[in-house]
């Protein structure tokens, strides 16, 4: 039995058949596709892991300098050093298109000094702790980036698997079924119709 339900004749096998080869390019092309994702997706992991791992390292170095500029500060002057900030910083985004995939790109402007206060009230490991934290910024940004983009890449993938899997396992079976069924119809109908004129014939000489 067919998998689809149609009218077994010329005209609905010719049009399944067009149908059975746009499934089939549009099969390829997601295919292709979700292989040029993967590549870029695990580029894009390998750079993320190797950014993050880069940034925990400078991030307990950063932590380590201000733990002890805590402990070199009073609380009252540490709480009054950093209740405000003169450093500002303005974020810009941007969207580059990977593979029909918007990620964002994310930039940057630093502005203004993270040492809002009087020097001669602090010591110079807080200097050195707010000046490391600075610098850190535009790679955490950075590192925000490239994870919001391999989640986007990741969901992009799965969309597409999906689609692919969806081509692969029912669609174009059901097509490749619907087209045996009904050119077995039409060759049968054949058949029929050729033993039909074949006693006809015979018929006709007989009289």
């Amino acid at each position: 039995m067919p998998r689809m339900s149609v009218n077994p004749n010329r005209m609905e096998l010719s049009r399944l058949k067009k149908r059975l080869f746009v499934a089939k390019r549009g099969h390829k092309l997601l295919k292709d596709k979700q292989d040029a994702l993967i590549k870029a997706f695990l580029e894009r992991a390998r750079e993320g892991k190797a950014l993050r791992e880069e940034l925990e390292e400078e991030l307990a170095a950063c932590y380590k300098s201000f733990l002890l500029a805590r402990a070199q500060t009073l609380p009252a002057m540490l709480e009054q050093a950093l209740m405000i900030s003169g450093a500002k910083c303005d974020l810009r985004v941007d969207y580059q298109n990977v593979m029909s995939v918007m990620v964002p790109v994310y930039s940057v402007d630093q502005h203004g000094s993270p040492h809002n206060y009087g020097l001669a009230t602090s010591s110079g490991s807080l200097d050195l702790a707010l000046e490391r934290f600075a610098k850190l910024i535009p790679k955490l940004i950075e590192l925000a980036a490239k994870e919001k983009a391999i989640r986007l890449m990741a969901y992009e993938i799965e969309k597409t698997r999906r689609r692919v899997n969806a081509l692969e396992h029912v669609l174009i079976p059901d097509f490749i079924d619907t087209i045996r069924y009904i050119t077995m119809k039409l060759d049968e109908q054949e058949r029929s119709t050729l033993s039909r004129l074949m006693k006809i014939k015979e018929i006709v000489r007989s009289h």
